[in-house]
């Protein structure tokens, strides 16, 4: 089997012009293709991770499909940027990765899983995440304390029993705050702002549902370490993203309180996560498979944080392609803590054939060969477009 082609798509619709989510579909001689994501759809990084996926492409006409770790080194090794590579680098590598394992379990007629080592776990348990923004068509923002807590008791009625919420990013009057206002040692008035929220929000959902607070690395140690110090008292599953990543400054702001540290989404590969696995500064990590390197890398990621008693939540915020390729490692590994999910939006649901959904807080791993899931015609219709052959 060889690659004859590649599509690389960038969304691109009427609908929300600041959704775009890049894809891939690999073809092959034997007419099975596979899809993958370059995971930096929001925020101003998109361009940059379509035109990484074209250049790679490149590199892979010819070669067979089935010899991920081969495709890989040669994406990380030969290409000069690739070697400790930030998140637009590896954001290529894991569009290509995650479809040349959705070839693979097409080739052998199996789910992504069952090649990973099998399923550890039949349900995968599920967070609604960001209800700063609100849980309907009709997004926020979220300002008064008190509609934290109507958010949150909206989505556990729906069956979640764990939500997460960035508590510090409106103000009182729901002006988006400013890393000035975020960061250095923080005025009373903002932590009690937080910290009514927080209580806002455990008060509505009763003490059996786990709250995640993030913080987006819009705070840095010192502001980070106030809010912590005001919010332990609310029992927080655990504390997201306090400060920019580094190892040190997690292990200064870790020692200070007494909450596990999340992070992740901005770490890429085996080689920067090493540090953290040292110096036990992170008690869950948050790899995202569109941005660290595909399947192929975040397994070794989960399997090094497993020898540090370190837990993982894979980071998604992508398409259903996105969602997938989770689903199959999380399903596998055996430090799985959560999976994170997003409201889902109806733009987002028409990405994709299959539209993969919790119940009752808990996910399933599609069944399907390969990811069980593939790009929609809408995708097709409403996207910039390029072929490399």
């Amino acid at each position: 089997m060889k690659i004859t082609k590649v599509d690389i798509l960038q969304l691109d619709t009427v609908e929300n012009k600041h959704w775009r989510p890049i894809l891939c579909r690999i073809f092959t001689d034997e007419g099975i293709y596979g899809d993958g994501e370059a995971a930096l759809a929001y925020a101003t990084a998109a361009p940059a991770a379509f035109g990484m996926v074209k250049d790679f492409a490149s590199l892979i006409i010819g070669l067979d499909p089935l010899e991920h770790e081969v495709i890989w080194d040669k994406l990380y090794k030969g290409t000069f940027w690739g070697q400790n590579g930030g998140p637009v680098v590896f954001a290529g590598i894991s569009a290509i990765d995650i479809a040349l394992w959705d070839i693979k379990g097409k080739a052998y007629g199996k789910p992504v899983y069952q090649l990973l080592g099998g399923k550890k776990r039949e349900k995968l348990r599920t967070y609604a995440s960001q209800l700063q923004f609100g849980w309907s068509e009709t997004r926020g923002p979220l300002y008064k304390a008190e509609d934290y807590g109507l958010v949150a008791r909206e989505v556990v009625a729906e069956g979640y029993n764990a939500v997460k919420v960035d508590f510090f990013t409106y103000d009182e009057k729901g002006a988006r705050l400013t890393s000035e206002k975020q960061t250095r040692l923080l005025s009373s008035h903002y932590l009690n702002l937080v910290e009514e929220r927080v209580a806002a929000t455990r008060e509505a959902v009763g003490p059996d549902v786990d709250i995640i607070v993030e913080n987006h690395a819009n705070t840095d140690a010192l502001s980070a370490i106030q809010i912590g110090r005001r919010i332990e008292k609310y029992n927080i599953f655990y504390y997201e993203e306090p400060a920019t990543p580094n190892p040190k400054t997690f292990a200064y702001i870790s020692s200070k309180l007494d909450l596990p540290l999340a992070s992740g989404e901005r770490i890429y590969s085996r080689w920067q996560y090493a540090p953290y696995f040292e110096n036990s500064s992170l008690q869950v990590i948050q790899p995202d498979l569109g941005n660290t390197g595909g399947i192929t890398e975040g397994k070794k990621i989960c399997d090094a944080a497993y020898v540090y008693d370190v837990s993982v939540q894979l980071h998604v915020c992508g398409s259903p392609i996105a969602i997938a390729a989770a689903l199959h490692l999380e399903t596998v590994i055996p430090n799985f803590l959560i999976h994170e999910h997003h409201f889902p939006n109806g733009l987002n649901r028409k990405l994709c054939i299959h539209d993969y959904q919790p119940e009752d807080s808990y996910l399933t791993v599609p069944e399907l060969p390969g990811l069980g899931n593939e790009i929609s015609e809408y995708v097709y219709a409403n996207s910039i477009r390029v072929t490399v052959e």
